[in-house]
């Protein structure tokens, strides 16, 4: 599986942003699709997943209320809709992929994308 993630850029505290993950492969439907973030200095953190079985959702604390996970198996696509934003949303956003697991841990996701900056202006 290989995936590009997309949509990051530069907005205002408030603003919103839909980021893109775009998956090739086989059996796109049967990975768990994450997305993850990384700030200068920090390690990679969980912020949304949507599981392979009936699109069941997960939030970090911190995004929850404010930003959606969303899949279309038949375009191979997965969304990360980000609404209310705040400075302390600026990262690289990761989209990653994790086979028939459901889980917040990084180490089970066998597959990552480039990732794409977000950037938000306070």
């Amino acid at each position: 599986v290989q995936l590009q993630a997309s949509g990051g850029g530069l907005v205002q505290a408030g603003g919103s942003l839909r980021l893109s993950c775009a998956a090739s492969g086989r059996s796109f439907s049967k990975y768990t699709m994450g997305w993850f973030r990384q700030a200068p200095g920090n390690e990679r953190e969980f912020v949304a997943a949507i599981s392979w079985y009936g699109g069941i959702t997960d939030y970090s604390d911190s995004v929850k209320g404010r930003f959606t996970i969303s899949r279309d198996d038949a375009k191979n696509m997965v969304y990360l809709q980000m609404n209310s934003l705040k400075s302390e949303d600026t990262a690289v956003y990761y989209c990653g992929a994790d086979w028939q697991n459901f889980t917040r841990s990084r180490a089970s996701y066998e597959y990552w994308g480039q990732g794409t900056q977000v950037t938000v202006s306070s």
